[in-house]
């Protein structure tokens, strides 16, 4: 193993009940990135891990498989087995409070309330890591958010949703400096 792993979580839920949902925004910018460096699925002795991983050189790209709000333990899991600094980890994940095709790169901060980033932040011990934030947009007045995150995206999103992944796995790059 690499003394000097970066670690990439892309936040979201299994299953292709979810696949295409606002709340699996991070899998699909993680999904990107593989496909672009050309990373290579991980398979181990015990591939019973809590997780879906591939490597690319010193980084190493994570979809955890314990549903967002339980992501948290996996992560910390995989720091402490790669021994992965906590200032070599970015969390892709969606955001209820950006409009819809906005990304953000931010060093740290709070969840803002998002349950999967809570469990990562309890996990790490720290809001002390950089996330990469994909704006899904608010939902309509009267809409439920759990629904509203677990849904598709609107037609017109979907067709612009290709963009928003690209930009957010070039702001990931640039992070990473590939």
């Amino acid at each position: 193993m690499s003394a000097a792993w970066t670690l990439v979580v892309g936040l979201g839920n299994p299953g292709s009940k979810y696949e295409r949902t606002r709340h699996n925004a991070g899998w699909q910018v993680v999904d990107a990135l593989v496909r672009s460096l050309g990373a290579e699925q991980v398979h181990e002795a015990d591939d019973r891990r809590p997780s879906d991983q591939w490597r690319s050189d010193d980084i190493l790209f994570v979809k955890p498989t314990t549903f967002m709000n339980g992501s948290g333990p996996e992560v910390r899991r995989v720091m402490d087995y790669y021994k992965i600094p906590i200032d070599r980890l970015l969390v892709v994940t969606d955001e209820l409070d950006l409009p819809f095709g906005t990304v953000k790169l931010r060093p740290g901060g709070g969840s803002a309330g998002h349950k999967g980033m809570d469990s990562v932040i309890t996990a790490m011990g720290t809001e002390d890591f950089a996330r990469l934030r994909v704006g899904i947009g608010r939902p309509p007045e009267g809409r439920d958010a759990t629904d509203f995150v677990l849904s598709p995206f609107d037609p017109d999103q979907a067709d612009d949703l290709p963009r928003v992944v690209t930009d957010a796995a070039d702001q990931a790059k640039e992070w990473l400096d590939v």
